[in-house]
């Protein structure tokens, strides 16, 4: 009779197990990412059959709901993402590259607990003591309450977790946990698999909330298996340049609230600084009388952001002309230009097209169109836009500018910034309430915007 085999093949991009090794993952489709680990086996025993003999299901009707108020961080903006704070029993995973503050932010976060009177445990495999407190000390004097363990066994920090009854458990980082029944190596599948579904447990058993700080990979994506994301309630990711002072926190996937919140900091030598009116920011340093450079409007969940839009087009003598965005999709452009070629005469197939969201931040909303056709007009022409002039809407393939929700927020963002113009949607002008002191130009098409521009010249 075989023997049961004691190591399989994981892949370390998504998980996927094999049997046998393979080049490429037929679940992700990576090449050479096929490690050899053992395989977990955990023997079945008395107590569990007694216990799954007891087991019984409950009605949807008897179950009640438990209307506690969630914990505040301390921090609107991560409040906001979180969807309102923290969820008591809930596992949040934060990602980023290195050095982009992660540690920092929970750090600072633990600060505000413990100075509110919540009871704080910080688990730290990467770090000693003395580094903690090192950067402790940047950010400000702490209470007694938050307890400093630096570990990587897992079973010893669930015997720490249940001693002491913490409410709040910060994990650093989740790729350095073990369990002394899995024999891989810190950071694999199985360990990192098996330290969520631990974590889990006591999360959901005590109902204690947890954050797991995670690696992230050259693509920009948590290190470990795909499973890891799914196992948490909610993942964050905290994006933006490491030699650049401000940072964007993202929610990707939330149990208990919205997706479509970002929150916005600074990084300073005390620490992060929350970033109210990040519309303020984002126009720092906007030209005066350039050519190119146009204010539009996206929408962040319920946040309006203004954010400027530049554009540089340039004739070329290359055989194919080149074409570069940053901060906003690259296909979206190309679409937008073909537009412009098509339905307003721009002939710009033999221009180099140069696309810039300034502030580092990155925005995908088809809000954001009107400004881009805008800007790459402006730039061709040479024709500068003015100042007070803020443009929002989505452009369609027969050049027509389409409506955009919240429209209403959106033009009160902008008069309160200072804005005396706002091109937007003609069909979007209906939903407004109160424009004064503001002046609104309805747009149709891509031709009309095109003719208003060259009308204000």
């Amino acid at each position: 009779m075989a023997k049961a085999k004691t190591t399989a093949f994981f892949c370390q991009n998504c998980g996927y197990e094999s049997a046998k090794w393979q080049g490429q993952c037929p679940a992700c489709h990576e090449w050479n990412t096929f490690t050899e680990e053992p395989v977990v086996k955990v023997a079945g025993s008395a107590e569990v059959k007694k216990a799954a003999a007891e087991i019984k299901p409950v009605r949807l009707s008897e179950v009640h709901t438990d209307e506690k108020q969630r914990i505040s961080s301390g921090m609107e903006e991560l409040d906001r993402v979180l969807g309102g704070g923290i969820v008591a029993g809930s596992l949040m995973l934060v990602g980023g590259d290195p050095g982009i503050g992660k540690s920092t932010l929970l750090l600072q976060v633990c600060h505000n607990l413990t100075r509110d009177g919540h009871k704080v445990l910080y688990v730290s495999g990467e770090e000693s003591a003395q580094q903690i407190k090192l950067r402790a000390q940047r950010i400000g004097d702490f209470k007694d309450d938050l307890m400093l363990l630096c570990e990587t066994n897992l079973e010893l920090v669930r015997s720490v977790i249940e001693k002491t009854k913490p409410e709040i458990v910060v994990i650093d980082s989740i790729q350095t946990m073990y369990h002394e029944t899995v024999s891989a190596a810190p950071g694999s599948v199985s360990q990192v698999r098996e330290a969520t579904n631990v974590l889990m447990q006591i999360a959901k058993g005590m109902g204690i909330s947890i954050f797991l700080v995670g690696h992230v990979t050259k693509e920009g994506v948590v290190a470990g298996p795909r499973v890891l994301e799914h196992m948490v309630d909610t993942v964050l990711y905290f994006e933006g340049d490491r030699y650049a002072s401000y940072r964007i926190l993202r929610g990707v996937k939330n149990r208990f609230g919205s997706t479509n919140e970002i929150g916005v900091f600074e990084m300073r030598q005390s620490g992060l600084r929350e970033v109210s009116n990040p519309s303020e920011y984002m126009l720092e340093g906007k030209p005066e009388n350039a050519s190119g450079s146009i204010v539009a409007c996206s929408m962040e969940g319920s946040r309006p952001i203004l954010i400027e839009i530049q554009a540089l087009v340039c004739h070329t003598n290359l055989p194919m002309p080149r074409r570069t965005t940053a901060g906003t999709d690259f296909n979206r452009v190309n679409l937008l230009l073909a537009v412009l070629e098509k339905r307003a005469g721009m002939q710009m197939s033999s221009c180099d097209v140069y696309v810039n969201i300034a502030g580092g931040i990155r925005m995908t909303e088809p809000a954001i169109d009107l400004g881009l056709i805008l800007a790459l007009v402006s730039s061709y022409k040479d024709i500068a836009i003015d100042e007070k002039t803020i443009a929002f809407g989505e452009v369609g393939l027969s050049g027509e500018i389409r409506s955009v929700n919240m429209a209403q927020q959106r033009v009160q963002e902008a008069k309160k910034l200072g804005f005396e113009t706002v091109l937007m949607p003609r069909v979007s002008m209906k939903a407004l309430q109160k424009t004064d002191g503001i002046h609104i130009v309805g747009l149709e098409t891509v031709r009309d915007a095109v003719q208003y521009l060259m009308g204000r010249r």
